[in-house]
């Protein structure tokens, strides 16, 4: 995620900022634009409070007219802005959620407000790759559909996917749950943005893979998907977690679990990979190895500056920055943040999403049928009647 400067006095600005802690400018953030904006009111507009861009010096040019996101309205929980002609009154990123725990409970309300700020980083980087519209026609929404559930007596929430949705248990937004998770489970990296990157994954299956006539391609790189999928994951954790080596071939244990888990888990580093590379190149990053002979400066740039990046560019940025946010890490007494080391057929695995990525329209379609994903029940989802919107 890039960091943005202030339209009106060029402070830096984070994505989740609604104000400039410098000049005091309201901001948000206009998904038209991808862009984290100052913004003022727009005068005269008849008791609808209506913004627009804060732009000193420039007052005679047309701007265009947004709205706050109604959930920043009612609940200080979005700096998304909407623009005026849609009707929908929730911004892109919030009216994908269609079902929400039990707001009136103070302690949900804090773990939707973590959720919904790692998914609109979701939707940046998805947007920023021309996987979701941010302005989509008629109020509509673009994407998964997400379902926000809290386990009931009885009934426990699995964080998975089905047919566009996509389920997440608000408990993995309680930092001691997730990490009570991520040790019982041998995941090293789990965190809500990576939980809603895996499971983007699997909705873009459908779209990228299966409806795009590249079955053949795909199993060719991560193995044949109609294997049973309740079966594969059930042996996965009978058996403990991955057989060793499993780093020879996969990006993460869980990835040996199944094809379907094995393209989540590369698609989630993926969007690691290009998330991480936009933010060290807008801190203006520049690389040299300790010990490199050569003393090579590796400038880091932005993956999305093209519209079509190398991939192999991107791997030559992507490792020297690895090491040096290891031992940034290492030198606050941290683990690794990225505990990684990625082989060339983990590689091959990656380059193969980045293609898909790039190419979306390219491959040509077959007569093979793939098995269906599992179903919500098999993936752990439930359907509690909460807050729905």
């Amino acid at each position: 995620m890039k960091t943005f400067r202030c339209d009106n006095c060029g402070h830096p600005l984070f994505f989740e900022n609604v104000q400039c802690l410098q000049c005091g400018s309201a901001l948000a953030f206009l998904p038209d634009r991808l862009a984290l904006c100052a913004i003022e009111p727009v005068p005269d507009q008849q008791g609808q409070q209506l913004w627009q861009r804060k732009k000193p010096n420039r007052r005679n040019q047309a701007s265009h007219h947004y709205r706050l996101c109604q959930n920043h309205v009612q609940y200080q929980a979005c700096n998304f802005a909407v623009p005026s002609h849609d009707a929908n009154p929730l911004c892109v990123s919030c009216r994908q959620t269609r079902v929400l725990p039990d707001l009136s409970l103070p302690q949900n309300q804090e773990r939707w407000y973590r959720i919904e700020a790692a998914k609109r980083r979701l939707f940046y980087t998805l947007a920023k790759l021309g996987l979701a519209s941010v302005d989509p026609p008629a109020g509509e929404r673009d994407g998964p559909v997400f379902e926000f559930l809290a386990d009931l007596p009885g009934q426990q929430v699995l964080t998975g996917h089905c047919a566009g949705v996509i389920t997440l248990n608000i408990a993995e937004a309680d930092d001691a749950e997730r990490v009570r998770r991520r040790v019982a489970l041998h995941e090293p990296y789990r965190t809500l943005l990576g939980h809603l990157r895996h499971e983007s994954g699997h909705y873009y299956w459908d779209s990228l893979i299966k409806d795009a006539g590249r079955l053949n391609a795909f199993r060719e790189k991560f193995g044949d998907e109609s294997v049973d999928y309740a079966q594969a994951l059930n042996a996965y954790y009978a058996a403990g977690g991955a057989a060793p080596g499993w780093q020879q071939h996969h990006v993460s244990a869980y990835a040996t679990a199944h094809p379907w888990e094995d393209w989540a888990e590369t698609w989630a580093h993926y969007l690691h990979m290009v998330d991480l590379l936009e933010t060290a190149s807008s801190y203006n990053t520049r690389l040299v190895v300790p010990g490199n002979d050569a003393e090579e400066v590796e400038e880091v740039t932005s993956p999305f500056e093209r519209i079509a990046p190398d991939f192999d560019h991107l791997v030559d940025q992507w490792v020297p920055l690895t090491l040096l946010l290891n031992s940034l890490n290492r030198s606050l007494g941290q683990d690794d943040a990225y505990p990684f080391a990625l082989t060339q057929q983990a590689l091959d695995k990656l380059r193969f999403v980045h293609n898909v990525i790039y190419a979306p329209q390219a491959a040509v379609p077959q007569d093979q049928n793939s098995t269906p994903q599992p179903s919500c029940q098999a993936m752990g989802g439930t359907t509690q009647a909460l807050n729905s919107i």
